[in-house]
């Protein structure tokens, strides 16, 4: 038994319906209290009451677009060591091919890894604020 709860003799009996309880219950779940009692007491003096809301698909994506963005930037890696490859290319006209194929691929990939990087970035602020 809490020690707070050793002055606490007076009772309160209130009846609901099955839906008043569940939004009631739904809220005790997300919120930090251990207690459904204490979590009613807080919100009857108007004291503050943590929330520990998450929206787990947002989790989710956001878990697979930090996956993504690792292996995109090992592939990025990948590419800048086929680029020291091909600046010790022996002829001219196969360092010229390669890098004009290399340049390419390379600027696809680093586009894709900023969107990625700025849609991980908007996915964390709003992941952050909930």
């Amino acid at each position: 038994m809490e020690r707070g709860n050793l002055n606490r003799t007076r009772r309160i009996t209130l009846r609901l319906t099955e839906q008043e309880y569940a939004k009631i219950e739904a809220k005790f779940k997300a919120s930090c209290c251990r207690k459904l009692s204490n979590y009613i007491r807080k919100h009857l003096f108007n004291k503050p009451i943590i929330s520990t809301y998450r929206n787990q698909s947002l989790d989710d994506l956001m878990e697979e677009t930090i996956v993504l963005t690792t292996e995109l930037r090992a592939i990025g890696n990948n590419i800048n060591q086929i680029a020291k490859k091909i600046n010790s290319a022996k002829t001219i006209t196969d360092f010229k091919a390669q890098y004009i194929s290399f340049e390419q691929h390379r600027e696809i990939l680093f586009d894709k890894i900023d969107f990625i990087g700025k849609h991980t970035q908007k996915i964390a602020e709003r992941w952050l604020q909930s």
